[in-house]
């Protein structure tokens, strides 16, 4: 039998710091910020919510994550990666955008789902007349990510396997995000 985790403020928002089972209104949650790939809602004590209390371990997902990504209009929600060992998959619950998927852009609304296979590199762009809301969920078995260039989507230069090193000239996550839900 599983026990119930327990939620605290972190941050913004709320977020599991003990394993087990919860239920977690995105309202209610932790979000972070960036300026130029939108707002996110991990569900998860890590990155920038982790920081934002020192008291805590970080505190994520062993199996797959999960979140939520608003993305504005013309803005990327990541650099153009793929995950070599990891599928991901995304649902547009609101709103519009292109993805960018090997080397193809495919223009999507509510309600498309994208799957991409382990080692599919991808991004999407915030298409419309406002934000765009993604459901995110992603294997983790430890695959790594790889960054590509490529002209159709904010990218890298030269291709890396550093997150450090490709997101060094884009700053860093903050945890004062408002949820926009």
């Amino acid at each position: 039998m599983s026990d119930e985790a327990r939620l605290e403020r972190a941050g913004n928002g709320l977020t599991p710091v003990t394993d087990g089972w919860f239920v977690l209104n995105a309202r209610d949650a932790a979000w972070i910020r960036h300026e130029t790939f939108g707002l996110r809602c991990p569900f998860e004590l890590n990155g920038p919510v982790a920081r934002s209390r020192d008291d805590l371990e970080p505190h994520t997902f062993p199996q797959f994550g999960i979140g939520l990504t608003v993305i504005q209009p013309g803005r990327p929600s990541t650099l153009y990666h793929e995950e070599p060992g990891d599928q991901e998959d995304f649902l547009v619950l609101s709103g519009e955008c292109v993805a960018v998927i090997e080397g193809e852009k495919r223009a999507l609304r509510q309600w498309d789902f994208v799957h991409c296979p382990p080692g599919t590199a991808h991004s999407f762009v915030g298409a419309g007349d406002g934000p765009c809301v993604l459901l995110t969920v992603g294997s983790r078995t430890g695959g790594g990510v790889r960054y590509h260039p490529t002209p159709l989507a904010p990218s890298v230069d030269v291709q890396t396997s550093s997150g450090a090193e490709a997101y060094a000239q884009y700053g860093h996550w903050v945890n004062d995000a408002e949820s926009p839900v």
